[in-house]
């Protein structure tokens, strides 16, 4: 832990330097004006890779923007763990809510303020540094490989072929992701599952064209308030999801798990003053732990339709427009769930107006073992780095190529990420701790310590046993 904890101190300030310079690519897979700063992003990390120590990386093309791939294999016979993540991040709108701009990164009380800071530049590059301190150190423990794609954002619709089409070459014995949280510093955790995803667009048509509200108000259904209608339809008075057959495959948590589930430090007020708001929304009977891991939700992502510049414009819009975006947990599967969605949205629709659903993307719901020797070997890092043993947590996020990696390659994920929910994610001013970023750096040796002690051990007990 000493030479861990030294070569972090005496290069501080090049990981952060750098880190910098990776975090002012403006690398928005959502915005096709932003393809060469995707791809120059995926350039700087190859580099970076190979210069911490990878034998061999390339940037491998798809469909979509590329995927860039590295390993150091120090001997076949060892572990081999796989590092997932993402460069890409999520568009920076809007704009004018940012204190300083978004790809500028800047450090206001011991944190680092950018776009991707946390989700998921910080992150991949902890790991990185974590590599390459291995590699100076001659203490890499397992085999590595890296597979850090700039197209999650967007729903990893390329990244499917690509795992598909290398599985020997990503061969592996465990996953190893940081794109999720951790209670705080004082309180480590780790994620034990994710919720799925089920992203869609619908568009309300009205009239043939815009008109004049005061000269056909009254007479011609609105678009924009029919939407507004259609989707308070989708809650009932007690939050509940109305959709038909919603819930018919949700697994529900034992009491034993409800309760461990909220055993996790949690303060309602502190919830509240943190997002200003003076009370909390969610389906009735269910905590808010509860609600934000382990509950399928409906939420709007964006709303728009009529006139939004400056100034009035009295109009009676001709569309209205919605993203909705649908969380998803065990048993609940995204296509199913979208087609579900379409349907009742296309019922519920009264006949002055035309509907239209557009499936984006989606993912399935993940729940990770507890028991394995890769989640041991994360509870050993952690308490060794902390002095405490992390609790474990659901996400209420979705990381749809897990679920992925286990269908493909067989294998299991470990979710031992850094952030906080307070971060910002995806949000103005997203933001991600010093402290946690150099945390992660120093955790992350750890855990290839471990999983390859543990991973041997286990390997005798078995020999044993069959002999």
């Amino acid at each position: 832990m000493e030479e861990i904890k030294k070569y972090i101190d005496d290069h501080k300030q090049r990981f952060l330097d750098e880190l910098f310079e990776l975090l002012r690519f403006p690398s928005v897979s959502a915005d096709p004006r932003h393809k060469n700063d995707v791809l120059k992003t995926a350039d700087y990390v190859a580099e970076k890779l190979r210069s911490a120590g990878a034998d061999r990386v390339e940037i491998c093309p798809t469909a979509g923007y590329p995927v860039v791939y590295g390993e150091k294999i120090i001997d076949p016979t060892k572990p081999t763990v796989l590092v997932y993540g993402h460069y890409d991040v999520q568009p920076a709108d809007p704009l004018e809510l940012w204190k300083t701009p978004p790809f500028e990164p800047t450090i206001r009380d011991g944190k680092i303020f950018a776009r991707g800071a946390c989700d998921d530049k910080g992150q991949v590059y902890m790991h990185v540094k974590a590599f390459e301190l291995m590699m100076k150190t001659n203490s890499l423990a397992c085999n590595i490989k890296f597979i850090i794609e700039g197209e999650e954002e967007v729903g990893s619709g390329n990244l499917g072929a690509f795992v598909k089409d290398n599985k020997e070459r990503l061969k592996a014995d465990v996953v190893l992701i940081s794109d999720t949280s951790m209670l705080s510093l004082d309180t480590p955790s780790l994620e034990t599952g994710l919720r799925g995803l089920s992203y869609v667009e619908v568009e309300v048509t009205g009239p043939n064209r815009d008109l004049h509200s005061g000269v056909y108000g009254g007479a011609v259904a609105n678009p924009a308030l029919i939407l507004a209608k259609m989707i308070a339809s989708l809650h009932d008075e007690n939050n509940h999801i109305t959709i038909p057959h919603f819930y018919d495959n949700v697994l529900a948590l034992t009491d034993q798990e409800r309760t461990a589930l909220n055993k996790a430090p949690y303060s309602e007020d502190e919830y509240k003053k943190d997002l200003d708001v003076e009370e909390l929304w969610g389906e009735n009977g269910y905590t808010t732990l509860e609600r934000t891991g382990t509950r399928p939700t409906v939420e709007v992502n964006g709303i728009w339709g009529g006139y939004i510049g400056e100034g009035a414009k009295t109009v009676l819009p001709s569309k209205a427009n919605a993203k909705i975006s649908m969380r998803l947990v065990p048993n609940q599967q995204s296509d199913k769930i979208t087609k579900l969605f379409d349907a009742y949205f296309q019922q519920i629709a009264p006949k002055n107006v035309k509907v239209k659903v557009t499936p984006h993307h989606g993912g399935e719901p993940v729940v990770t073992p507890i028991d394995s020797v890769a989640y041991k070997a994360a509870q050993q890092a952690i308490l060794e780095s902390f002095g405490k043993e992390p609790i474990p947590t659901r996400g209420g996020g979705s990381i749809p190529i897990v679920a992925l990696f286990e269908k493909e390659l067989g294998i299991k994920t470990v979710l031992m990420g850094f952030g906080l929910d307070s971060d910002n994610l995806h949000s103005p001013n997203e933001k991600y701790d010093l402290a946690n970023f150099y945390k992660g750096i120093e955790t992350i040796p750890l855990f290839y310590k471990y999983f390859a002690q543990l991973s041997s051990l286990k390997n005798v007990e078995e020999h044993v046993s069959v002999n």
